[in-house]
């Protein structure tokens, strides 16, 4: 099993002082269970599903990417501690309790989103959502448009490239947008589960239809350790998922981290800083990007 931070290293996240509210990231996902490690700091939750008040996640995908994202880790003693331990979490479903989707939920949740980006401090917004077709109309599609007008707004928006590879142009709506930050997996060499499937080389290869070179940079997403929807059929706080649905909020923690330390940075300051500070891993550049996430050197220590 993969915990991120064997990855990427830990001494940073726990010497960061995250005082205050912290960045809010916004989750476009499955819900949010209560978990203890979030505890404090879950800002809003809204269902773009069942119209429900209270937190909740009848799937557990999006309790594990909050996981990754920003758990404390206080329910291990610290062992699966998030990116971003001290970022302020806003979870939005829009996905249902199969992990389904329509385009029409996800844009009401990025909607709302920009609507209330001001009052919940929010800087980010994660997107692991691979149950859109990756084929809709192009990337002039209504999906596409809404998460460039989010990225417009102001909004870091982070998607993950899917599961749909090896193939050229295998790259999932809507990680084919030119300005969004689109995220593969870095270890997808390793023969994980997904979904009930066993899958090797599945992370999201471009270029895109207009010969855009995606996924812009990659994460660890194999068989990562994180929160987990408590239930009757699985009592347990942690489990492990992979894919680059894991990968993407790595990268949004890691931001979440550099927006807490240089607040004034703009989404294409953001983006630049990304592709200065990425580890080439000897890849093509339509499977790494620009490389793997290097958060040491994302955050200048």
């Amino acid at each position: 099993m993969n915990h991120v931070h064997s990855v990427i290293g830990t001494s940073w996240a726990r010497r960061q002082d995250l005082t205050g509210r912290g960045v809010g990231v916004a989750v476009l996902d499955t819900g949010i269970y209560p978990h203890p490690d979030f505890a404090g700091r879950l800002f809003c939750f809204r269902d773009m599903i069942n119209g429900r008040q209270a937190p909740y996640d009848d799937n557990s995908h999006g309790t594990h990417v909050m996981g990754v994202l920003g758990g404390s880790g206080e329910a291990s003693g610290g062992l699966y501690e998030g990116v971003a331990p001290g970022c302020g979490l806003i979870a939005v479903k829009v996905l249902d309790s199969r992990g389904n989707g329509s385009v029409t939920n996800l844009l009401r949740g990025l909607a709302w989103i920009r609507e209330h980006k001001e009052e919940y401090g929010i800087r980010i917004v994660n997107i692991s959502v691979g149950s859109v077709p990756k084929k809709e109309t192009g990337e002039e599609s209504v999906l596409i448009r809404g998460v460039e007008q989010a990225w417009a707004d102001g909004l870091v928006v982070v998607v993950a490239a899917g599961n749909e590879g090896p193939a050229a142009r295998s790259v999932t709506t809507p990680g084919i947008s030119r300005k969004v930050i689109t995220v593969g997996s870095s270890d997808d060499h390793r023969a994980v589960e997904v979904c009930g499937s066993s899958m090797v080389d599945y992370s999201g290869r471009g270029p895109t239809e207009r010969c855009i070179c995606k996924p812009d940079v990659v994460a660890p997403g194999a068989a990562v350790v994180s929160c987990n929807a408590v239930s009757r059929r699985n009592g347990h706080l942690y489990g492990v998922k992979s894919g680059t649905s894991m990968a993407t909020p790595v990268v949004s923690g890691a931001l979440a981290l550099l927006l807490e330390k240089e607040p004034d940075m703009t989404p294409r300051d953001v983006k630049l800083r990304l592709r200065e500070t990425a580890l080439d891993l000897g890849l093509p550049r339509n499977q790494q990007g620009w490389g793997m996430i290097h958060i040491a050197r994302l955050l200048g220590l």
